[in-house]
């Protein structure tokens, strides 16, 4: 399975660079250290399903992710190909990691403001959800 969240090396804001980001009820908190300046946003229907809407989330190695609070954190295998990461107290959909990866994709809505981030590009727009438009000028990949 292709990584849907792409090669974003080149989209680095740089060395010491760290963003914070928790669950709704603070049950996992984390911080990235070298944050990236872009979203990936996936339209893909397992997305929409397990996030309520699209997926918006950056990218981030694994070495660069410290927890500062996980004991409710929770993951489930959403297909033979990755694992979803979520709070087991109040819900809240938070990682998404491929089988086998040193990276997570960390989802957006879950960092602290401000980020500093942009929308890098949408991916699996072919099937987005026929009750909204994408709304801005990044990349469209279909499939």
């Amino acid at each position: 399975m292709r990584d849907y969240l792409g090669d974003l090396a080149s989209d680095l804001l740089g060395a010491g660079v760290a963003l914070r980001g928790r669950c709704e009820c603070g049950a996992v908190a984390f911080e990235i250290a070298n944050a990236r300046d872009t979203v990936t946003c996936c339209h893909c229907s397992q997305c929409r399903r397990t996030s309520g809407h699209y997926w918006a989330s950056t990218r981030a190695d694994i070495a660069d992710v410290t927890f500062t609070r996980d004991d409710g954190l929770s993951w489930f295998q959403s297909s033979k190909d990755a694992r979803r990461g979520f709070c087991k107290n109040c819900g809240s959909s938070l990682f998404y990691q491929p089988v086998g990866a040193n990276h997570l994709g960390i989802a957006a809505g879950s960092l602290d403001l401000p980020t500093g981030m942009t929308a890098g590009k949408h991916i699996f727009t072919a099937d987005a959800g026929d009750y909204y438009t994408i709304p801005d000028d990044a990349p469209h990949i279909p499939d």
